[in-house]
């Protein structure tokens, strides 16, 4: 491990610790976990979701990675605005966004949150139950990945394929 360490001189930084942070999502509610590179994004996610789908409550936070490094808070709700907050906060990753749905779904806005110039990447936009896989370096912390739901049970069978249909079609919007 030395000899690997020499050979990289002073780029190597040292060790990191990976530690995994479980985000809290509103009972009927979505949480979207991504990163964007700007001081603005909040207001142009804002912008892209205010105007995405009538009714749709949501809160949405941006940690900075610069400067003051503050937690950046907008949204049309104060609960989701607050719970946004906590989720970004406790993640304490420099430019990752966490924005926090209800009455609507990831579906209904993940086209115009990937259209936001700054959204460099989303690592999850879902309901289930997510933990957050976070390295800590010296530097500070960055989000390596998500543990979305819960691991596999089988693989699906016919009957389960038609079930799953018949789920999608009997919840379907017109």
């Amino acid at each position: 491990m030395a000899a690997a360490r020499a050979g990289l001189g002073a780029r190597y930084a040292g060790a990191m610790d990976l530690t995994t942070v479980r985000m809290e999502i509103p009972e009927g509610g979505n949480v979207i976990l991504g990163q964007a590179h700007f001081i603005k994004s909040v207001e142009d996610l804002y912008e892209a979701l205010v105007n995405a789908v009538p009714n749709l409550k949501f809160g949405i936070a941006f940690n900075e990675a610069s400067g003051p490094c503050l937690t950046r808070v907008d949204g049309n709700d104060d609960g989701l605005k607050a719970l946004a907050a906590r989720n970004a906060t406790a993640i304490a990753a420099g430019h990752i966004f966490v924005v926090v749905l209800l009455n609507g779904y990831p579906i209904n806005v993940l086209g115009r949150i990937k259209d936001v110039p700054e959204v460099c990447s989303i690592f999850c936009a879902t309901a289930n139950p997510v933990e957050v896989i976070v390295a800590r370096s010296e530097q500070g912390r960055g989000v390596v990945g998500v543990i979305d739901g819960l691991p596999p049970q089988g693989v699906e069978t016919a009957t389960d394929a038609r079930g799953s249909i018949w789920a999608l079609c009997s919840n379907a919007v017109v």
